[in-house]
């Protein structure tokens, strides 16, 4: 029966992992992909890559999640599933409205809920809650943000980036930072799953505490947050682009590069930090610092959804927790609700799909008014019944043009040339 729990886990924390691919791809080609240095396929396709080659580099967050937060000798196989429910759920969610929460904050909370139901305060360390999860994630994103406004406020200066060879320049090095931010991520989030089998395995006595994951966690937990961000968080990755602030080569360099710095620098030091912040004030810190108009209403969605992040997951985790505790038929009603609550958002996603295709769209923009092959603007009107005054001007404005009515160039009925204010 443990075996199966214990398979079961790790199969979902490899589920909780692409979730986290995909939901977070966009913190490290979002502004590449928005000026232009990538193309959305090759950018996912080159942090798929990075996500799982910086996801082997190191394991001292890994080590943080399976013996810091939590107290170890108190935690089963099913609290850390119930947490991992709660995740993937409030993962799902936010990637629906396009909202970048982060997946680690989410993963912490449902664990923390599930803990906390089952085993009481005594099973949470506060205290490295507090200076790894709590401090990072409010310290970290300012400093960012502080560094990428400096650093665009600078470059806007000294380079004259209306030129063309300068916006080219700074596309090739955006290449460059967003692929070393790829990278990083791979070593900070690519570590969290690693961390969350490791604690399920040191739970069902199948791996000595305080030991380092074993190379096949390593490489598992590397290779579905790799094919997690190949499939391409659009619905973020159109926030993160162009929803917060129009991003310009010049900044995007200078965000991507802050990012890779405060990123690296907590995972050397073993922090839970949520890369979603830090590049989010990242790309605000930018857009200050070239004097760009910044969408001040989406980032105070963000930042409400930051703020939720931990409880609500940590709510979810706290129910699906106690389900799970009441034996085998409770796990397996945890299992039906993630499957149905998880089947339900992706088919109300399916209905407006963000793609690659799109993902640089504006989803607030109007759309153009359709060109005939003649080159001529046309645009939807209701048709006009013959014989009014409307339908009178018409075949007078045609007969003036010299040309009969209903040639192949005309436009289609319902319609009327731009400017004009008559239909044909």
């Amino acid at each position: 029966m443990t075996l199966a729990i214990v398979v079961i886990v790790v199969v979902t924390a490899l589920v909780f992992d692409f979730t986290n691919g995909f939901h977070d791809s966009s913190n490290s080609m979002a502004t590449a992909v928005a000026t232009g240095a990538f193309r959305p396929r090759i950018a996912v396709t080159v942090a798929a890559v990075l996500n799982i080659v910086g996801a082997c580099l190191s394991t001292e967050v890994a080590r943080t999640i399976s013996s810091g937060i939590v107290n170890d000798a108190l935690v089963t196989p099913t609290m850390v599933f119930a947490g991992l429910a709660g995740a993937i759920i409030w993962n799902l969610v936010t990637w629906l409205l396009g909202l970048p929460s982060s997946s680690s904050h989410a993963m912490f909370g449902g664990l923390i809920g599930a803990v906390l139901v089952t085993a009481g305060h005594s099973g949470v360390h506060w205290g490295v809650i507090v200076s790894k999860i709590i401090l990072p994630a409010l310290v970290a994103p300012a400093v960012a943000g502080v560094a990428a406004g400096v650093a665009t406020f600078c470059a806007y200066r000294i380079t004259d980036h209306s030129v063309t060879h300068a916006g080219r320049y700074y596309r090739m090095g955006q290449r460059i930072s967003s692929s070393m931010l790829a990278l990083a991520h791979g070593t900070s989030d690519g570590q969290k799953t690693m961390g969350i089998i490791t604690l399920v395995l040191i739970a069902a006595g199948m791996q000595a505490p305080g030991t380092h994951p074993h190379w096949w966690v390593i490489g598992m937990a590397g290779l579905a947050i790799g094919l997690g961000t190949y499939s391409g968080g659009w619905r973020i990755m159109r926030t993160m682009g162009s929803g917060l602030v129009a991003v310009e080569a010049p900044q995007g360099f200078c965000a991507e590069t802050a990012s890779t710095v405060a990123v690296l620098a907590s995972s050397h030091l073993g922090f839970g930090l949520s890369t979603t912040h830090v590049c989010t004030g990242s790309i605000l810190g930018s857009g200050v610092g070239r004097g760009a108009k910044v969408n001040w209403s989406v980032a105070g969605q963000m930042a409400s959804a930051w703020l939720a992040t931990l409880p609500c997951a940590a709510v979810v985790g706290a129910v699906a927790g106690w389900l799970a505790g009441r034996g085998i038929v409770g796990i397996g009603v945890v299992a039906v609700a993630l499957v149905i609550a998880a089947g339900a958002i992706l088919t109300r996603a399916n209905r407006t799909k963000v793609h690659h295709g799109n993902v640089n769209d504006d989803p607030r923009a109007v759309p153009s008014p359709a060109r005939q092959p003649g080159g001529r603007v046309v645009e939807d009107l209701p048709v006009v019944v013959e014989g009014s005054v409307a339908h009178e001007a018409e075949r007078v404005l045609k007969s003036a043009a010299g040309r009969a009515p209903g040639g192949d160039d005309d436009p289609r009925p319902g319609q009327h040339l731009a400017g004009s204010g008559v239909a044909s």
